[in-house]
């Protein structure tokens, strides 16, 4: 149980935030990026950027195009961030590409809340709550582990 998604480190975690968005009818409001900031710093994290950006075209591996990966890429190099929120829904393979491709932590929203959830939660039974939907979201990224361990077809 004390194993979190992020690792706590004692100075705070500096983070660049993304928010996709793919059209213009869900372009985001100025609420939603004021939202964004908030759960970023209820989590602790210093807010380095956070810039809505618009998706032409989806990349099914990483999510976002290679132009906006290369100036995510940059800003976070820029800010020394540790960690990158992806306002949005990833897949586990998109974050695990992500990683790679940024060289630092990558969450998505629903990983982000869980942490805060994680921080807030104070009874035994609201603990285990949260670490229930943690096993629950994380057991869904555990794509084709332990495969090799399955008899042959």
């Amino acid at each position: 149980m004390t194993d979190k998604m992020i690792d706590r480190l004692p100075a705070p975690e500096i983070a660049g935030v993304v928010i996709p968005w793919f059209t213009p009818a869900n372009r985001p409001s100025q609420d939603r990026i004021e939202e964004t900031a908030g759960l970023v710093e209820a989590l602790g994290c210093q807010l380095a950027f956070l810039r809505p950006e618009h998706v032409r075209q989806v990349n099914s591996a990483q999510l976002l195009s290679g132009g906006i990966l290369d100036r995510m890429e940059a800003d976070l190099k820029a800010g020394n961030c540790t960690l990158a929120v992806v306002d949005g829904a990833l897949t586990p393979v998109q974050q695990r590409n992500l990683e790679n491709k940024l060289g630092v932590k990558v969450i998505d929203r629903t990983g982000l809340i869980l942490e805060i959830f994680g921080l807030r939660a104070r009874t035994k039974e609201g603990r285990l709550q949260v670490e229930l939907a943690r096993i629950l979201y994380e057991r869904s990224r555990l794509v084709r582990t332990w495969t090799h361990l399955e008899r042959q077809r």
